[in-house]
């Protein structure tokens, strides 16, 4: 398959950005949609990179973007509505528009980001119910070739993961009581996620496909937040809430600026966030471990630390 011009729908995110620098260095031509163009004017430093504002949920606006593209790539995910039904509106109803749209323009490779877990019928939460919905809308479009990737929680340099526990942390008075803290996740790399997405392009044989990506260990929420106060320098006594706790706070937070933490959150951890297989062997990738990456980026908020180095770089001067 010969495919160049590459539209990014949701790009300007976390995963997006790695992506486009991946399919970049590829040697693809990309064009990313965003409501707010201005918003995202740091990403033109990408040597040919298009950025385009798009109202996305406008049929003819959208399907004219997507005018000489190859692929259509779909990175656009919520973990908390902000108002109600946006978790249909982006989840299932997006998907739908881009697959009109696709069909309008005659592109026919889709790549679509789904969730480990995404179920439409049994999913505990909205989040994975949507999530699923939209996935199946996807694979039902048998016109298109589309590959959909179902990845457990992603980590990386700017992520809002293990960063927004190392930042929470830092603000603790010495305790941190942790919801969920036995939810079991296998994050997975974002460098990891953008090469899958990248070779998918490229390989004939994921067609018609979904992939669980996950990296190569399982852990507790509670194994993970303690991590990242050991590389934070934040040490404190992390308190797990039981399950009645979790379901309070998610109640008291989702009305917080921002819903940092939701019931529907705490639904997500009632299923473990863990793939059932290894990372699928097609792509050819051996995917990195947290201690392999994460302590280059959450190592810059220990001050103690940099105070170390600090002073061996002064004792050596």
């Amino acid at each position: 398959m010969r495919l160049r011009r590459i539209c990014l729908i949701g790009g300007t995110g976390f995963v997006g950005r790695h992506l486009a620098a991946r399919l970049i260095r590829e040697g693809y031509r990309i064009t990313m949609l965003t409501r707010r163009r201005e918003a995202h004017r740091d990403l033109l430093v990408l040597p040919g990179l298009q950025l385009l504002e798009c109202r996305l949920f406008d049929a003819p606006d959208l399907s004219a973007k997507l005018q000489g593209m190859d692929a259509v790539v779909n990175l656009v995910g919520i973990l908390n509505e902000q108002r109600r039904g946006d978790f249909q509106r982006i989840h299932v109803e997006l998907p739908r528009r881009i697959i009109e749209a696709c069909r309008s323009n005659g592109i026919k490779r889709l790549l679509h980001m789904s969730a480990l877990r995404a179920d439409a019928e049994h999913g505990p939460s909205q989040y994975l119910r949507s999530k699923g919905e939209g996935e199946s809308l996807v694979q039902a479009a048998d016109d298109l070739q589309a590959t959909v990737f179902r990845p457990s929680v992603i980590f990386g340099p700017e992520d809002d993961f293990l960063n927004r526990f190392a930042r929470l942390l830092a603000s603790s008075p010495g305790v941190f009581p942790l919801a969920c803290a036995k939810a079991q996740f296998a994050p997975v790399y974002v460098g990891d996620v953008a090469e899958a997405f990248t070779r998918a392009l490229q390989l004939r044989d994921t067609i018609g496909q979904a992939y669980e990506l996950c990296g190569p260990k399982p852990y507790t929420l509670h194994q993970l937040v303690d991590y990242v106060a050991q590389i934070t320098g934040h040490r404190r006594r992390i308190i797990p809430l039981g399950d009645r706790l979790s379901w309070w706070l998610g109640l008291l937070m989702e009305h917080l600026p921002g819903k940092p933490f939701s019931r529907d959150n705490y639904l997500s951890t009632r299923v473990t966030s863990l793939c059932k297989s290894p990372f699928p062997e097609i792509f050819g990738i051996t995917p990195s471990a947290i201690e392999a990456v994460a302590p280059a980026y959450l190592g810059q908020r220990n001050t103690n630390a940099r105070f170390n180095r600090w002073r061996r770089w002064a004792r050596r001067d």
